[in-house]
C-alpha cells in the first residue's frame, strides 16, 4: 500500500496545483468517477493486455465515465495512462479529494453503524462532532453488523467508538484486570 501511495501522491498534488480552487469541487467528482472505473478488475485485465494501446484504454475509460471530462482531468488521465499508473488511480483520486477538502476546511468522517441510519440521524451525529473538530465534516456511512449497536466514527486518525461491541470489550478488560 505504501508503494502505491508513493506513486499516487505526486499525481494528486500535480492535479491539485494545476487547477483553480473554483473548479476543484467539480474535478473531485470527475476524478472519483475515473477511479471507480479504474478499480474494475475487467478493465485492469484489458489494460494489462500488451496488444491494447493507451488510446484504446483512454477511450474505454472515458466512454464508461459517462461524464464530460474537464481538460485538466483529461490530461491527468492521459498522463496516468502514458506512465502505466492505472492501478494507482483510485488512490490518486482519494488523495486529490483529501487535498481539496483540506483547502476548503472540510474533513471526512466515516460513520460505522450496526444498522442503516437515516440522514437525520447522521446530522445528529455530525453536528456535535463538527463543533468538537472545529471544521465541516463530510459523512460517509457504512454498515458494520459486528458493532451490535451504536456507532463508531473515524475522523482522520481519531476514532470515537460508542458501539456496544466496544463497551463489551471495555467491560471484559475491566473484569479481567
Amino acid at each position: 500500500m505504501a508503494e502505491l501511495a508513493t506513486i499516487a501522491r505526486p499525481y494528486a498534488e500535480a492535479l491539485f496545483k494545476a487547477t483553480s480552487e473554483a473548479e476543484q469541487s467539480v474535478l473531485v467528482e470527475q476524478v472519483g468517477a475515473l477511479a471507480q472505473i479504474a478499480s474494475d478488475p475487467e478493465l485492469r485485465t484489458f489494460a494489462d493486455n500488451p496488444r491494447v494501446t493507451v488510446e484504446q484504454i483512454y477511450g474505454v475509460i472515458t466512454g464508461a465515465a459517462k461524464v464530460a471530462l474537464a481538460p485538466a482531468v483529461a490530461n491527468f488521465l492521459r498522463t496516468v495512462l502514458d506512465n502505466g499508473r492505472l492501478a494507482a488511480l483510485p488512490l490518486m483520486a482519494e488523495m486529490f479529494q483529501t487535498l481539496v477538502h483540506a483547502r476548503q476546511g472540510v474533513a471526512e468522517a466515516r460513520v460505522f453503524s450496526a444498522y442503516p441510519i437515516s440522514d437525520a440521524q447522521v446530522a445528529e451525529i455530525i453536528g456535535p462532532l463538527e463543533k468538537r473538530f472545529g471544521r465541516k465534516l463530510e459523512a460517509k456511512v457504512e454498515v458494520d453488523a459486528g458493532l451490535i449497536g451504536g456507532v463508531r466514527v473515524v475522523v482522520g486518525d481519531e476514532v470515537l467508538d460508542t458501539s456496544v461491541k466496544a463497551r463489551l470489550e471495555r467491560m471484559k478488560s475491566a473484569l479481567l484486570a
